[in-house]
This record gives structure tokens, sequence and C-alpha cells, in this order.
């Protein structure tokens, strides 16, 4: 077989489990949605300032939770998933196959990229059928990209930090716990112009507010200066996946830790 098409089998395999995983679905798939129709259901008829212009609360919150939802998708789903398979033996017995290890992780990596595109596709359906946010062509296809980029750069990072949880029962607190400041400063669930300009410039360097921010250039060029690619955001992304890939080769374990 090829490279690609074991890659195409061991994902199809992960994308079914993740189908039949009900936590994951309903953490992953249904939690941003609801988030995201609480909070546009409360203040649909307001506006917020980002960037420097005046937007749609719509238009503010699909990008915002769809940036919450890649995280959800790439790094804490995907994290809560290796801990535990590490844990039982699964990774360590998995790698024992005449399966090449990488493609075992791309299997992986593929199934948070799919489930990150698809859950950003049904926020901005959400947004702009149920709520009018304008969308164009143009939008969605640098939506894709930046997602695709994104869920891939989140995905290194959960394999950076699956040394560093001991176990399965630990992953989902401490990963929630990390997480959960990360979005109040990143401006997901209080617009960023309530927020001190010190908080988002700490904000800044982590992944997940410029995600957001790019996000929302996308659709709202003018919140980035004119400029639909926020690249500077981008980077800051990619920094944080390079990152977390250079860590994951050196801590990365498939065996137990209790072994």
């Amino acid at each position: 077989m090829t490279a690609l098409s074991l890659v195409t089998h061991q994902a199809r395999y992960d994308l079914r489990a993740f189908r039949r995983n009900t936590r994951a679905r309903i953490f992953t798939l249904a939690v941003p949605v609801l988030l995201l129709l609480i909070l546009v259901s409360l203040f649909h008829s307001g506006t917020v300032k980002s960037g420097g212009v005046t937007v749609k609360i719509a238009v503010y919150y699909v990008p915002h939770i769809a940036a919450m939802a890649i995280v959800g998708a790439g790094l804490i789903n995907l994290l809560i998933t290796l801990v535990a398979k590490r844990e039982s033996g699964s990774l360590k017995r998995r790698r024992a196959t005449p399966v090449p290890s990488w493609v075992l992780i791309a299997g992986d990596a593929t199934t948070s990229v799919v489930s990150s595109v698809l859950i950003v596709v049904v926020l901005i359906a959400i947004g702009s059928l149920g709520f009018g946010m304008p969308v164009t062509g143009a939008a969605l296809g640098l939506a894709a990209v930046e997602t695709v980029i994104g869920a891939a750069a989140f995905c290194c990072l959960a394999y950076a930090l699956g040394g560093l949880v001991a176990n399965a029962e630990s992953a989902g607190p401490m990963v929630q716990l990390s997480t959960l400041p990360v979005y109040f400063i990143s401006g997901i669930y209080v617009p960023d112009n309530e927020l001190p300009h010190w908080l988002l410039d700490v904000a800044n360097v982590l992944p997940v507010r410029p995600m957001a921010v790019a996000l929302q250039a996308a659709f709202v060029p003018a919140t980035n200066g004119g400029q639909r690619f926020a690249a500077l955001p981008m980077l800051v992304v990619l920094a944080w996946g390079v990152v977390g890939l250079l860590i994951a080769v050196r801590t990365f374990s498939w065996a137990p830790r209790r072994a």
C-alpha cells in the first residue's frame, strides 16, 4: 500500500471511532454550537468594536467560537484521547503492528483536522443563515486554509503536552484548567474591547487569540487594516505548532506511564 492509502485507511478508522465516541462528539461539536447560539441570541441586536471597527455581534462571535472549536478538536480532544490510549496500552500495541508509527499519528491528526473543518463550517452556516453574517467565497476559502493550519498546529501541541499528563483521569481537568483562562483573555467569551490592552498583549503571543483574529479578518478585512489574510497572527499560530512539534519529538511516549 502507498503512504497515502495507509493514512487514508487509518484516518477512516479514527473518524469512525470519533463518531462512536459520545463524549468527543458532544465536546467537539455540540458545545461550540450551543455556546454560539446562546451568546448571539442574548446579544443579537448589539455591536462590538474589534480591530478598531464596529461589527455585529454574530460577526464577532462566529470566528471567535470557531477558534475555540479548533482548539477543542485539535488540542483538547486529541490530548485526552492520546493519554487514554497510551495508559490503556493501545498506543503500544498499535505501534507493534506493521503499520508505521507516523501513519498512526497522521491518522489522529487527520481526524482532528476534519472535525475542525466540519465544526467551523457548521458555525459559519449558523452565523450566515441564522444571524445574517455576510459570507463570500474568498472568506470561506481562506477560513478553510486557516482552519487546517490551526488544527495541525494544535495537534502538535497536543502531542507535546501528552508527555506532561500522567494519566487519563487528569488529562481532562488539566487541559480545561489551562485553556479556560486563555479563552477569557483572548476575547472568546468577553468581547476584546472590554478587556485591558495589556491583557490582550499577553493573549496575542498565545495561539488562541491570533487564531480568532485571523478567522475574523477573513470575513471582515477591516478588522485587520483591510487585509483579508492576517499574516502575523497565523505566524504566531504556526510558531506554536513548530515548538509543539519539536517538543513532541523529544518527549512523546508510546508506553504507559505506569509501566
